[in-house]
């Protein structure tokens, strides 16, 4: 075990294989939702797998039947009540594309059951994307009344085209794993409860393969995402100034009693 490992609670950390470590979102009683502390790990941990020698190549799924339920709703309420909250988040959310981006190290993402929000941003931008059939993506931002921020502007146009793009995150849309896959979204879709095992496959290849040459290809074509910096960062900024209007409260409140959302018509805009 890495001295590093130790800053990390909402995350287990395990060497899958020599060379192959796994991360785990391990929420399984919320359907692996994203609270604060681990909004906060899932920006720092890729810096860390970055600089540790041991780690050739990184397995990230959740734990239990689903990969990620999304935005804790404290979470979201503390966004919106406070604004230091606010801030931090959006410096976060920003930070841990980048970080994924930047990684070296090649990533695989298992998609088993719901992915949404920030796990499905870390799901997607992933290197390669295992999907099971039956696995459910959804962006689910403009359903809670804010903007497709995370990291929906910056990869679904590219993986899947503007018109596709634009009809599954204005109407928040979801995808099965097997839709996804036969649309580009995601690289590769596999039988229910064999997304791990799948993407464990992959994995040991890249592990078995020439680290510079797998790493340099990787930084080539995450190029083009860093050519996107400038939509992802103006999406990431409308979303969090969205946190601050009423659509994002009754969008929340909605969520909370399982009822469609009753959005105002009128709008500056």
């Amino acid at each position: 075990m890495s001295a590093w490992w130790a800053r990390y609670g909402r995350l287990r950390l395990a060497w899958a294989e020599p060379g192959i470590l796994e991360v785990v979102l391990e929420r399984p009683e919320t359907l692996n939702s994203v609270d604060a502390e681990t909004h906060s790990e899932l920006t720092r941990i890729w810096r860390d797998l970055d600089e540790d020698p041991a780690v050739r190549v990184v397995l990230v799924r959740g734990a239990g039947k689903a990969f990620s339920a999304g935005g804790d709703f404290r979470l979201v309420e503390a966004i919106i009540q406070d604004p230091k909250t606010r801030v931090r988040v959006w410096k976060e959310a920003r930070d841990l594309v980048y970080n994924v981006i930047d990684c070296s190290k090649p990533i695989v993402s298992a998609i088993e059951g719901p992915a949404v929000g920030a796990g499905l941003a870390v799901a997607l931008l992933a290197d390669i994307s295992v999907a099971a059939r039956s696995a459910r993506l959804l962006d689910g931002h403009v359903r809670l009344g804010v903007a497709a921020g995370d990291h929906a502007a910056i990869i679904w146009p590219l993986l899947i085209g503007m018109a596709k793009a634009k009809y599954h995150l204005l109407l928040n849309e979801p995808l099965t794993g097997e839709q996804a896959e036969r649309m580009g979204l995601v690289s590769l879709c596999v039988d229910d409860g064999q997304a791990r095992e799948a993407a464990l496959s992959i994995a040991r290849r890249l592990a078995e393969g020439s680290p510079t040459a797998l790493r340099w290809t990787k930084y080539a074509l995450n190029n083009w995402l860093r050519w996107a910096g400038p939509i992802f960062d103006t999406s990431t900024a409308l979303e969090f100034l969205g946190f601050t209007l009423p659509d994002a409260e009754e969008g929340l409140a909605s969520l909370r009693a399982k009822r469609p959302p009753r959005f105002g018509s009128e709008s500056p805009l």
